[in-house]
């Protein structure tokens, strides 16, 4: 359910309230009781889920909907909006019981709600984000990083949670193939079999020659003609400030940035409350909105559920199994 203190609460609540999600699929929520409840008050939704200790396929194939009451909120202050080190210690053990749960093959896939990265790292989270949590929990050496989707339409990125002085010496022609070749390879599981990737410049125009920056010449050019040689349909680098006109327009099916906000920027204007963050190369389906918790609105009731179902149906479609 995301952190405690946010939104994602109230959305988990909103979203299993829907029938046609119920019927979707088997639900395990992972949530200590007293965080469903707050969850549900916001929400100002009933949701009868059947509280378990533990579960399995055959429990959850006999009761969709159940609540996994553990790890436990171990807090004795309940303060919607409040950044917590105790709130970031329980989202990080209610991740780590849901990539569990699918690496034991009782689930197919995992779907979050909103975290908070402030309280994760109060709490001990040594990463720049979940993903490599994600990565450090289950042993994951293989490929790996996030993408965002909204409707038709995926980006990743060569360098994530960093700051922007850092981009630049960070970015490597390995960093753009291996985003180029995470777009390809997650398309085509998702039943594109051709998918037109665009990759943008770093610099104002692309570089324009080289005269406000060499690194399209240097880095990202020839990781283009890299992942061309190696047989994916991608094309660039374009100017960042004209490149997801193309995407939005249906020119390409993919983009790759080269840093976080160049991506996010675009997308969410496009479609704030679509916006949904893959965790891609891991060995099930992890998605999650590609919004924040949203403190400043956080117990209101007011939060949009429809990033979060687009996360839910992304996860369900990519598992391969619907009910």
């Amino acid at each position: 359910m995301g952190d405690p203190y946010g939104i994602g609460p109230e959305l988990v609540v909103k979203l299993v309230g829907e029938e046609s999600i119920r019927e979707m699929a088997d639900i395990v929520i992972v949530a200590d009781r007293r965080v469903f409840d707050s969850g549900a008050q916001a929400a100002g939704v009933d949701v009868l889920c059947q509280d378990v200790p533990k579960t399995s396929i055959e429990a959850l194939q006999a009761s969709n909907l159940q609540l996994l009451d553990s790890p436990r909120f171990e807090s004795g202050d309940y303060t919607i909006g409040m950044v917590s080190e105790e709130a970031g210690r329980y989202q990080l053990a209610c991740l780590a019981r849901g990539l569990d749960l699918c690496r034991q093959g009782i689930t197919d896939g995992m779907c979050f709600a909103p975290l908070n990265k402030e309280a994760m790292h109060l709490a001990g989270l040594k990463h720049e984000d979940e993903s490599g949590f994600f990565r450090e929990h289950l042993g994951h050496e293989g490929e790996f990083g996030l993408l965002n989707t909204l409707g038709n339409l995926w980006t990743s990125r060569a360098t994530s949670h960093v700051s922007h002085r850092q981009v630049s010496e960070l970015l490597t022609k390995d960093s753009v193939v291996k985003a180029i070749r995470l777009l390809d390879t997650t398309l085509r599981t998702s039943g594109n079999t051709n998918p037109r990737i665009a990759v943008a410049g770093l610099n104002p125009h692309a570089g324009d020659g080289g005269m406000f920056g060499d690194e399209e010449l240097r880095v990202i050019g020839p990781a283009v003609a890299q992942a061309q040689e190696e047989g994916v349909n991608v094309k660039g680098p374009f100017p960042p400030d004209t490149i997801f006109l193309m995407g939005r327009d249906g020119t390409y099916d993919a983009i790759v940035t080269m840093y976080h906000d160049q991506g996010q920027i675009a997308m969410k204007l496009m479609g704030f409350d679509h916006g949904v963050t893959v965790h891609a190369g891991l060995p099930f389906p992890v998605t999650t909105s590609a919004h924040g918790s949203a403190f400043n609105i956080a117990g209101q009731g007011i939060a949009n559920v429809n990033a979060l179902k687009a996360a839910f149906l992304l996860s369900c479609s990519m598992t391969g199994f619907t009910k």
